[in-house]
């Protein structure tokens, strides 16, 4: 059985950094993530949809700009976490490194399902841009 999918592209501006990264990655720094995110179904719905763009928007995107948006992103085991916090208070702490690649599991396997429970949709993938050459891509396996 064949799938539809939608993608929906949104920007946040955010910083983290990634613990015992080899180069310069380890400090902090910030990123302008673009996010992919694609999202898909067996069915259309009475208009011939997978979904409505602005559904994507007022869940997900919105999630992105309230709890990400202009935040730092740190691991919870970051050494250095606590003494940020003192002098910051928008810190995020997620239960991972921050990678690129863990930030679009997370949306995919965590938030996702979350937000779209009650709706005829899946997050079945997002592609998260940290710079215009690089990129990483996580995607639920059939």
């Amino acid at each position: 059985m064949g799938k539809f999918q939608v993608v929906r592209k949104h920007e946040i501006h955010c910083g983290h950094r990634v613990v015992q990264h080899e180069g310069k990655c380890k400090n902090l720094h910030g990123h302008s993530y673009i996010f992919h995110l694609k999202c898909e179904s067996t069915e259309l719905d009475n208009l011939g949809r997978v979904i409505d763009f602005s559904v994507i928007k007022d869940l997900l995107c919105r999630w992105l700009d309230d709890n990400w948006d202009h935040k730092l992103i740190l691991w919870e085991n970051d050494p250095w976490l606590l003494s940020l916090r003192e002098i910051d208070a928008t810190i995020v702490t997620v239960p991972y490194n921050p990678t690129a690649e863990n930030l679009a599991r997370y949306l995919v396997e965590v938030i996702g399902p979350e937000l779209f429970k009650d709706l005829p949709i899946s997050l079945s993938e997002v592609t998260l841009e940290e710079t215009s050459k690089c990129r990483a891509s996580y995607a639920i396996s059939d």
